[in-house]
This record gives C-alpha cells, structure tokens and sequence, in this order.
C-alpha cells in the first residue's frame, strides 16, 4: 500500500520567533497513523513567516487531508491554512 504526502503551508495570527510550540500543538493533534516526516519556513513579509509542515498519510484514509486541514485552522493563534501539495509516494 503506498502513502500520501501532504504539505500544509500554516500562517499564523502575528509575527512568530519560534515555531516549536506551534509544531508540539501540531505533533497532538496528528491521528496515530500520521506522520510528520518535515517542517519548513516560507517568509511572506514584514517579518511573518508561514510555517511549511509535511505529513505522511496511508492512501486509504478518506477525507483525511481536509479534515486535518479544518483542524489546524481551529488551533488557536492560526489565521489560516493552505493545503500546498498532495502527492502519492510508494513508500
């Protein structure tokens, strides 16, 4: 079975210095047949700085890409929330 791969880009509400609270509040709320396989950093401007996250999904999750979407739009300190990216990989 492969997996899909998906790359969310997260803005968040103000300008961020350290992502690592963000990423621990994105690790919980990962379903436990996701992975997290990298994070990134996309400056937009004036010092805000979108956070890149790449998320490993089994291929035969239903409805997983935007309901993991909807979710992290509802964390607090989050403005919004794109979906990049969504590959299939055989890995």
């Amino acid at each position: 079975m492969g997996s899909v791969i998906v790359t969310y880009k997260i803005f968040p509400e103000d300008i961020v210095k350290d992502f690592t609270p963000l990423k621990t509040q994105i690790q919980n709320l990962m379903p436990e047949f996701a992975e997290i396989t990298g994070y990134g950093e996309d400056p937009i401007a004036f010092g805000l700085v979108a956070l890149l996250v790449q998320i490993k999904f089994p291929e035969d999750q239903q409805g997983i890409v935007d309901e993991l979407e909807t979710k992290l739009t509802e964390m607090p300190g989050i403005s919004q929330v794109q979906t990049l990216m969504v590959r299939r990989t055989s890995r």
